[in-house]
């Protein structure tokens, strides 16, 4: 009888609770579940708390429901993630990561425990839970679910973090003096500077708590029974494969909503300005887009030079700019008098719906901190880049835009940003000889984007490959959990 339930594939999915982790997650949901998957989406209560509240009219207690009506299974549930929902989550930041190892853990567990219930007409078969959580395999094995690891970045940061004892063993991190030579022993990676490493392989301190995170969640990930990346085969063909060659490894992305247009999906973590009519009153391809993404700080000096550079660029400009990009503290951050400056050709607004915004014709630039949604976002609408990593993947993510597809350029070669360096790079981005040789190299892999994503391109028959192994490790689970009873 169990095995007759378990026909119909149920997959817990659980995404980091940071906002360019949940999209990728959701838009996944949504298309597994188009394949006649039962999906039972987990958000932390938290997350589920800011969506909520980012909503206009009333709070909405399904993310889902719209989803639901166009005959989708997409079930959801919320969990604590071991803090009261008043804790502030992005000033106590280790705090928060020592509670998703350690108590988050055993919420989820729990929850687990109760969808795999044999006695349920659909008990869940798989756990899809993203790359940066250290319990994945553990919770899979103990419930006898076929375990997916979700990587929201690029297959490069990936295979980085999974040779990290390459990395050690030669020297270039984890060292007394950390190398600073090339780097050209990782399998499916030419060659890459250290200065292009995530910015946690570049640091002193190589025992914070995220850290510790990334130990584990790169051993665990090897427990896997398979990863899926949110990338493009064409973009990364030697990382996939190599990658591929240790534990089957699937480039299923862009992972995006149907039609690139807003999701059905509320997944914002903020209320969002809606930039429309301004935009409808500027010509094609005149504004400068600057967002610095939904989680990295910056320093207060940076945000004054960057605001000058904007001021002093004469271009129009749209900056998000959120209250804690500073520092949660930290209110007034912006230069006396600049909004009243740029008052006629700048929209300063606290959040905003990036896919209208940079799909919008008007947009003819992005300044950004590099991170892997924005990025593919920013080729699938064909708008150039300045680069300004601020953490984690964004340094490496750099590397592939400005050195392997040459779709941007670096905002500061320096240690610190000066206005003069904005102007400067402002220009050669909006107009000139360096605009047209970055427009023609991003139409080019947009294409790449375009055909990975037909009916017979890489992208889908990976997806397709994807939900077969599910399907075929599901039902050995099945198997050997019955021969062992």
């Amino acid at each position: 009888m169990a095995g007759n339930h378990r026909k119909q594939p149920h997959a817990i999915m659980i995404p980091y609770p940071y906002q360019g982790h949940i999209n990728p997650f959701v838009h996944l949901a949504i298309k597994l579940a188009s394949k006649g998957f039962i999906i039972t989406f987990v958000n932390t209560q938290s997350v589920h708390h800011q969506i909520s509240k980012a909503q206009t009219g009333s709070r909405r207690d399904d993310i889902f429901a719209k989803a639901r009506q166009s005959g989708l299974d997409i079930r959801y549930a919320t969990v604590s993630d071991g803090f009261p929902l008043s804790f502030d989550r992005s000033l106590n930041e280790d705090q928060f990561v020592e509670g998703l190892i350690h108590v988050f853990s055993a919420h989820i567990d729990e929850l687990v425990g109760n969808l795999v219930n044999p006695e349920s007409e659909t008990p869940a078969t798989c756990l899809i839970s993203d790359t940066f959580f250290v319990w994945g395999s553990a919770i899979a094995r103990k419930h006898n679910l076929v375990h997916v690891s979700f990587w929201t970045e690029p297959a490069l940061v990936l295979t980085l973090y999974y040779h990290l004892d390459l990395l050690k063993q030669n020297g270039h991190f984890a060292s007394h003096v950390n190398r600073k030579d090339t780097i050209d022993y990782i399998p499916g990676v030419k060659a890459i500077e250290p200065r292009d490493l995530m910015s946690y392989l570049q640091a002193t301190d190589i025992w914070t708590v995220v850290h510790r995170v990334i130990y584990k969640a790169f051993e665990d990930v090897k427990r896997a029974d398979m990863i899926v990346c949110n990338t493009v085969q064409e973009l990364e063909p030697e990382t996939i494969s190599a990658l591929h060659s240790k534990q089957p490894t699937y480039a299923i992305g862009p992972v995006f909503p149907a039609g690139f247009t807003k999701s059905s999906v509320a997944t914002s973590l903020w209320s969002e300005s809606d930039c429309t009519q301004w935009l409808n009153g500027k010509p094609n391809g005149s504004v400068l887009y600057v967002s610095f993404g939904s989680y990295a700080h910056t320093s207060k000096q940076d945000i004054v030079e960057i605001a000058h550079g904007l001021s002093l660029s004469g271009v129009s400009f749209i900056w998000v700019v959120r209250p804690d990009i500073v520092s949660s503290d930290e209110a007034d951050f912006l230069p006396v008098g600049f909004e009243d400056r740029v008052r006629d050709r700048g929209l300063i607004v606290p959040w905003c719906c990036q896919i209208a915004v940079i799909s919008h014709p008007a947009i003819g630039g992005f300044l950004t901190h590099c991170g892997w949604n924005s990025i593919l976002e920013s080729i699938w609408c064909s708008v150039p880049l300045i680069c300004y990593p601020l953490v984690t993947d964004q340094f490496t993510n750099r590397k592939l835009v400005v050195n392997d597809w040459k779709i941007g350029i670096n905002l500061c070669d320096k240690q610190s940003i000066s206005r003069d360096e904005v102007v400067e790079k402002i220009d050669r981005l909006m107009s000139g000889k360096v605009l047209d040789e970055l427009r023609l190299a991003i139409k080019q892999v947009r294409k790449n984007l375009e055909n990975a994503l037909s009916t017979d391109g890489s992208s889908e028959r990976n997806f397709d490959q994807f939900v077969e192994n599910i399907k075929a490790q599901m039902l050995m689970k099945v198997g050997i959990a019955a021969n062992g009873h």
